[in-house]
């Protein structure tokens, strides 16, 4: 994802740091309907920045990302495996004409053992199983547990309808300046873009409207001076967004980022999807020598014509020393070590990365939105966590 983050405290070579402070206002909103997914807390066009919120402090190294994810230069794979069942949980309509979900009240499937395995994998952590007329199938792995790794961080969403992304977790950017990438969008910490659906589910929301001189409005969580940790599983059960010039990330950065700069901080891509390819999703590296377009990285495409924004997935990495590998629903579809990167050039992940989580508009790589694209759109966060050995 491209950057221009927030900068992090610094947390020493290895551990975790889960401090908590003050981020965003973000905490207590508006209440809305919030009832299918994409409802609840709406904006006007002519609403003013809410100043209480995080102050972003961050560098924006310019990044060209017109040619993403794709592989780089000896990757002998691109990745794809046409195996994987997309199984998508949400119906054919997939999302009315206001890019809202559509709920699939049909039961989750169970994945067996190994936690969540795939797009639904249990009952959702409220107990409910998505029939209610919630925002979307919740089918997720309530327990949380996975053979071989201990829970240390999660976020399941369960707060009330209408609330805030919680500020003892996670820092709300507010913010539009292209981001070193000519984005669209304006990051605000109000809960018109980002807030809780009381079914479960963070609702990180695209709105069209005119704001701070931008067209689009939109939410980018980050976890830096929260929690901040070196290795481990670090995973997300996401619905997408849809449509042209649409940006959906999940990723991390290091928390040296001010000291070192981007790229020589380092950045983690666990999941970037652009919306002319919407059954894609692409994994990389970004570090010094490997950056921009030419990332370390690998796609991995839906079979049979799925689209990411039809149904939940689970997007992963399990980040070791000397090795990154990259999942959807727990299908391997990527590795990278040292010896991917080019002559000379350094792995740097060898220190705390922080996480992020957003939405944006627009931008060299997928281009700006066109007369096909609808909005509002939508992702739902059903749970981010973050595993140990």
């Amino acid at each position: 994802m491209l950057l221009a983050s927030a900068l992090a405290n610094a947390c020493g070579d290895s551990g975790s740091s889960t401090t908590d402070g003050a981020g965003g206002t973000g905490g207590t909103g508006t209440g809305g309907s919030g009832g299918s997914g994409g409802t609840g807390p709406v904006s006007d066009a002519g609403d003013t920045p809410d100043t209480g919120g995080t102050t972003d402090t961050g560098v924006t190294p310019p990044r060209d990302a017109s040619s993403g994810g794709s592989d780089a230069p000896g990757d002998t794979t691109n990745g794809r495996d046409a195996s994987v069942s997309s199984d998508a949980r949400i119906d054919d309509a997939g999302r009315g004409s206001d890019g809202i979900a559509t709920p699939d009240a049909s039961p989750p499937r169970d994945s067996g053992a190994g936690g969540s395995s795939g797009q639904d994998s249990g009952s959702h952590p409220d107990g409910s199983n998505g029939s209610d007329g919630g925002a979307a199938d919740g089918g997720s792995n309530g327990d949380a547990s996975r053979p071989g790794w201990t829970l240390i961080w999660s976020d399941e969403f369960n707060a009330a309808n209408g609330t805030g992304a919680d500020t003892t977790k996670w820092n709300l950017v507010n913010k539009g300046d292209g981001f070193g990438n000519n984005e669209l969008e304006f990051y605000t910490n109000r809960p018109a873009n980002a807030y809780h659906d009381g079914n479960g589910f963070l609702v990180i929301k695209v709105i069209k409207e005119s704001y701070m001189g931008r067209e689009y409005t939109s939410a980018r969580l980050e976890s830096n001076g929260k929690f901040e940790h070196l290795y481990g599983r670090y995973e997300a059960r996401l619905q997408l967004p849809r449509g042209q010039g649409i940006w959906p990330a999940f990723w991390m950065l290091g928390n040296d980022i001010g000291s070192a700069s981007w790229p020589n901080c380092g950045e983690i891509d666990i999941m970037e999807n652009i919306g002319k390819e919407p059954s894609i999703v692409h994994g990389s590296l970004h570090g010094p020598g490997y950056s921009g377009g030419n990332p370390l990285g690998q796609a991995y495409t839906l079979p049979n014509g799925g689209k990411f924004a039809d149904g939940f997935h689970v997007f992963a990495v399990e980040w070791e020393q000397n090795v990154v590998r990259f999942y959807v629903d727990d299908i391997l579809y990527g590795t990278k070590t040292p010896s991917d990167t080019p002559s000379g050039a350094r792995w740097v992940y060898d220190h705390p990365f922080y996480l992020l989580l957003n939405v944006a508009v627009g931008g060299n790589w997928p281009g700006a939105p066109d007369a096909t694209t609808v909005f509002p759109q939508t992702m739902l966060a059903d749970y981010v966590r973050v595993y140990s050995r």
